[in-house]
């Protein structure tokens, strides 16, 4: 599927009224989880992502991020120190080149992340289907509340933060797989995604422990017209922006 392609359905499906952040959409293949608020597949989609990235990650994936930290000279367990010098990279003569170069001894570990974080999304929704963008919309806008988060202070499926400096960890990590031929053609996909979702939380703001409204759809519309299409080259400016996207 195309851009274009996936910008009309992707508009099509933010048409449709789905953003109702005070209603659980049933799904008779999840157990019932009282006082969640939102749709259901989209909150356990979130719920087990987050699980294998942080909160419940494998020794495998652990292991992965601490030879990342360990090679950026980061102590940190979100790897901002890679951001860092993505962000070094772009800003000088050279790059992409100089950023593929840095990346290239942690290609293992970064094979591992990419393994996990799509082997999740697969198992949920079709590759760049219109269910993964609104998967994305609902997260950027902050509307899904799972109560299973109340024990790490958590229970609204979004970006940490605020602002929401994740987006752009996520982004340097997917730009660093991309260049080093790691599931390229599926993180060029993704990757307008993670903007989209940023620029909604950008906006929105939401409360991380309670329940948010939704943003009008039609501003809803307007920011997926507007980051869908974007190709790599143009989100590699975008992301330079900090802490919100260009405009915003």
């Amino acid at each position: 599927m195309d851009r274009r392609t996936l910008l009309r359905v992707s508009a099509a499906s933010l048409a449709t009224g789905m953003f109702l952040p005070n209603v659980a959409f049933a799904d008779p293949t999840f157990p019932d989880v009282p006082n969640m608020l939102g749709d259901r597949k989209a909150n356990e989609f979130w719920y087990e992502f987050d699980n294998v990235a942080l909160f419940d990650a494998s020794p495998e994936m652990l292991a992965a991020y601490d030879a990342i930290n360990n090679y950026t000279g980061g102590p940190d367990f979100f790897t901002f120190t890679l951001l860092n010098r993505w962000l070094e990279a772009i800003a000088s003569p050279g790059y992409p080149h100089t950023y593929t170069d840095y990346v290239t001894p942690i290609r293992e570990p970064l094979q591992v992340i990419s393994g996990v974080q799509l082997s999740v999304m697969d198992k949920y929704y079709r590759p760049y289907s219109r269910e993964i963008v609104d998967a994305y919309a609902y997260f950027g806008q902050g509307v899904l509340f799972d109560p299973r988060r109340t024990d790490f202070e958590a229970e609204v499926h979004t970006m940490d933060g605020d602002p929401p400096i994740g987006y752009h960890v996520w982004y340097a990590i997917q730009r660093a797989m991309m260049l080093l031929g790691i599931d390229t053609a599926r993180w060029v996909r993704i990757s307008p995604l993670v903007g989209f979702a940023w620029a909604l939380q950008s906006i929105a703001k939401p409360n991380h422990r309670s329940p948010n409204p939704g943003l009008p759809m039609a501003q809803v519309n307007r920011l997926a017209a507007q980051w869908l299409p974007k190709s790599v080259n143009k989100l590699d400016q975008d992301f330079r922006s900090t802490p919100y996207p260009p405009g915003i």
